[in-house]
């Protein structure tokens, strides 16, 4: 019955975000263009004199919570390597962390990376 009822809910969950995951979102340098699509996101940023920023993917869904075989279903982040801003594009994905992982992106942002 809780295994039926986990399961339930995370389809119901995953359906929403289905029907809200693509569009485009906010960065929050200004020279920053940022896409997003299902399951990862993009960001372009224009040269700033040397600034580091970091491409922030908010992402829901079934990942890898520890040692192979371990599951959770629920939230998580997932960020790309910090790059200085020369107008390439940097893409990160919900997908990769892990085998048998389904997920999806719920919102994604740049940060000014301090590292």
């Amino acid at each position: 019955m809780q295994r039926t009822l986990h399961f339930a809910v995370a389809a119901v969950g995953l359906a929403w975000f289905f029907a809200l995951g693509a569009g485009p979102a906010q960065a929050a340098p200004q020279n920053c263009a940022v896409e997003r699509t299902l399951l990862d996101a993009s960001a372009t940023c224009q040269p700033d004199g040397g600034s580091g920023y970091v491409l922030h993917v908010d992402c829901f869904g079934l990942y890898a919570s520890g040692p192979f075989p371990l599951y959770a279903i629920g939230p998580y982040p997932v960020l790309s390597y910090p790059f200085t801003p020369e107008g390439q594009r940097v893409t990160a994905g919900c997908t990769g962390m892990g085998p048998g992982v389904v997920a999806v992106v719920t919102n994604a942002y740049v940060e000014v990376y301090n590292g």
